[in-house]
């Protein structure tokens, strides 16, 4: 007898879930009624599907609701990827253009011309010198083409999240409506764990496609820079942008000349943020065959090689030392900039 019996005899709900309401039961029929054990109170467990089946099997169980769900996303899957795939495939050109550039240029020339973009970017001779010696030692353990593997990754994933993520924040920042409609999406982008992303990707493109973990990546880690960005512009002195309408400027004027401006330092913290996620995820992509030291530690985790693991998670904790000092230092130029 199950323990929710009583509310579908109670309602005489019995004939809709498909048993028999009438007559007399056979000594097996009574007997396999009354073998359950009676609960107490305390005992009582929780009205779940699987519990409310046991008593009507008219309702469905857990597992159908996830078929259910399953067959309905394999049911549109062509037609999604019909709309999906020419829109994405540009990210797979852009990822395997710079992965074959980023293995292609030989170090001597490669790392040159690293230092001189960290150079650029902070005017500081000191982290020049630190990215140095970081790239150089993964060099001397032969990790070199990996980490080259994961920086085009990151680089390409990176410049698209804020290609996409400044102007969604604008526009955020200039629609309250939008705010509250966008901000439900990213809070589910921000707490899906890193893994659920790669599961309907890997239903809609192959694993050989770059698209596959450029996606995951992008979706991932573009919710700082959007944050951020619409944080900032709504964080612009209202008394600024009183002074800006009594001069006669635009919305464009305004956008352009005062608002980005002054947001620029919180714009610069989202994109440190969406880099070091970018990072993080592109360890987490190497499962479906996304190149770079990822790649390493997987081997590590498969093989149960404690050193490759170790070596190849050090590299990556040296990238991520670069990219986020670099990120910093030319975040510290644009505050000294705005005073």
């Amino acid at each position: 007898m199950a323990t929710y019996d009583f509310i579908f005899d109670g309602l005489g709900l019995r004939g809709w879930c498909g048993e028999k309401t009438g007559g007399t039961m056979s000594m097996e029929e009574l007997l396999a009624r009354n073998s359950g054990e009676t609960k107490s109170l305390w005992e009582l467990p929780f009205p779940s599907l699987d519990n409310l089946h046991d008593a009507c099997p008219a309702i469905a169980q857990t597992r159908g609701l996830t078929s259910g769900l399953e067959s309905g996303f394999l049911g549109i899957k062509d037609a999604l990827k019909v709309v999906i795939d020419p829109i994405t495939q540009p990210l797979s050109w852009f990822l395997s253009g710079a992965l074959s550039i980023f293995q292609t240029v030989p170090w001597f020339v490669m790392i040159p011309i690293l230092l001189g973009i960290v150079y650029l970017a902070s005017k500081s001779t000191r982290l020049v010198g630190m990215v140095a010696s970081f790239i150089l030692f993964l060099a001397f353990i032969d990790h070199y083409d990996y980490a080259m593997q994961t920086l085009a990754i990151i680089f390409v994933c990176s410049m698209i999240c804020v290609l996409l993520g400044v102007p969604i924040g604008i526009a955020m920042s200039r629609s309250d409506g939008l705010q509250r409609g966008v901000i439900p999406v990213l809070d589910m982008l921000q707490t899906l764990p890193p893994f659920v992303y790669l599961i309907p990707l890997i239903f809609l493109f192959s694993v050989t496609e770059p698209k596959l973990y450029g996606i995951a990546i992008i979706l991932y880690a573009i919710v700082p820079v959007i944050r951020l960005t619409d944080l900032g512009i709504r964080l612009v002195d209202k008394d600024v942008i009183e002074a800006a309408d009594a001069y006669g400027m635009t919305d464009r004027q305004k956008l352009y000349g005062v608002q980005i401006p002054l947001a620029l330092p919180n714009i610069m913290a989202g994109v440190n943020q969406t880099i070091m996620m970018s990072l993080a995820m592109v360890v987490i992509a190497s499962l479906v065959s996304a190149p770079g030291l990822g790649v390493l530690v997987l081997r590590g985790i498969r093989n149960l090689e404690l050193g490759v693991g170790l070596v190849s998670g050090l590299g990556i904790v040296l990238l991520a030392i670069i990219l986020d000092r670099v990120t910093k230092a030319a975040l510290a130029r644009v505050n000294t900039a705005q005073q």
